[in-house]
C-alpha cells in the first residue's frame, strides 16, 4: 500500500484588524473624514441607538454610515472608493515588515517542511480591507459587506460579522471550507481537516475577540492579545483575559523583528512546529503498520 502524504502541516495565523493591526477603527482613517464626522460623535450615536432599539451595534454601525453617507446626493461611493480610501490607513509599528519575516522564521525552522496561511477577520468593511497595502499578505479576509446595486453603488449590509459569527471562519480554515457557498455544518473527522486547530494561532486586542480566543485555546490552538501602549486601557484588558486563559501571552503591539510580541510569536510557532513534525512522524509511523 502506498504512503498517504501528510497535508496536515500548515499553520494559520488569523488576525483581527482595528486595534490589532492597526490603531483605530478603519473607518476613522476613511469614511469619517470624508462625510465630515468625528469619530467619538459617531460611535456614540452607534451604541446609543444600538442600546435603545435592542439592535446589533454592528449592523447599527453600517447603516447609520450609509445614511451619512447618502445624507447628500453629491455623494456617492462605489467599490473602488472604498479601495482608494483604504490607503490612509495607518499600521502599528512593523506590520508592513511582518508577514515575509514569518514566512520566513517558519521556513527556516521547519526547513521548508511547514507553510504559513494568514487571515483576517474582522467585523470591519472588507470593502476598505481588500485595498490595503498588505491585502497581498492574506489568503482570506472575511469582512463585513455591502451589496452594491446596478450602478455600483453600495445600498445595504450583505454580511455582517460578529463576535460570535467570527468563529464561523475559524471553522471553515480548520475545514478547508473557506468559501462562503461551502456547508460546514457536516461532520469532518479531525484527521481530515487541512488546518487543525493545533495549527492555529489568533491575534487579537479585545473583548470582541473572547469567542475566537475561546475556541482556538479549547480546541488546542493558540491565542495572543496585542495592546496599544499609548492607551493604558487596552493593556488592562489584554491583562484580563491573560489571566482568564484566553490566551496564551500579551504584548504591544509592535511587529517589528525585535519586539516581544515577535518573540512570543516565533515561541508559539516553535511549538507549533514541532507539533506538526511529531503528528507527521505518528502518521508514517502507523503506515509502516499498515
Amino acid at each position: 500500500m502506498s504512503k498517504k502524504p501528510f497535508f496536515q502541516n500548515t499553520i494559520a495565523i488569523v488576525y483581527d484588524f482595528d486595534g490589532t493591526l492597526s490603531p483605530q477603527p478603519m473607518q476613522e482613517y476613511t469614511v469619517l473624514p470624508k462625510i465630515g464626522v468625528e469619530p467619538e460623535e459617531f460611535w456614540a450615536q452607534v451604541h446609543k441607538e444600538a442600546r435603545e432599539t435592542g439592535s446589533d451595534p454592528m449592523l447599527t454601525y453600517m447603516r447609520l454610515m450609509m445614511e451619512k453617507l447618502y445624507k447628500h446626493d453629491e455623494i456617492k461611493v462605489t467599490r473602488e472608493d472604498f479601495a482608494v480610501m483604504a490607503k490612509r490607513i495607518k499600521y502599528f509599528p512593523g506590520v508592513e515588515l511582518w508577514f515575509p519575516l514569518i514566512d520566513d522564521y517558519v521556513r527556516e525552522r521547519s526547513a521548508g517542511k511547514v507553510e504559513v496561511a494568514h487571515y483576517i477577520i474582522s467585523a470591519g468593511q472588507k470593502e476598505i480591507l481588500e485595498g490595503v497595502s498588505i491585502r497581498k499578505h492574506f489568503k482570506q479576509i472575511y469582512a463585513s459587506e455591502y451589496h452594491f446595486n446596478q450602478y455600483g453603488i453600495a445600498t445595504f449590509p450583505k454580511l455582517l460579522i460578529t463576535d460570535t459569527s467570527k468563529t464561523q471562519f475559524l471553522f471553515r480554515i480548520n475545514k478547508g471550507k473557506e468559501l462562503l457557498s461551502e456547508s460546514i455544518n457536516e461532520h469532518m473527522p479531525e484527521e481530515q481537516r487541512p488546518i487543525p486547530f493545533s495549527n492555529l494561532i489568533y491575534l487579537g486586542d479585545g473583548m470582541t475577540d473572547v469567542p475566537s480566543m475561546a475556541l482556538a485555546k479549547k480546541s488546542g490552538g493558540h491565542a495572543v492579545a496585542v495592546y496599544n501602549p499609548k492607551v493604558p486601557k487596552t493593556k488592562d484588558t489584554c491583562m484580563g483575559l491573560l489571566n482568564a486563559g484566553r490566551v496564551d501571552f500579551i504584548a504591544p503591539a509592535d511587529y517589528r523583528a525585535t519586539s516581544k510580541l515577535a518573540a512570543r510569536v516565533r515561541l508559539l510557532l516553535d511549538s507549533v512546529i514541532a507539533g506538526i513534525a511529531y503528528a507527521e512522524e505518528v502518521a508514517a509511523c502507523k503506515s509502516e503498520q499498515s
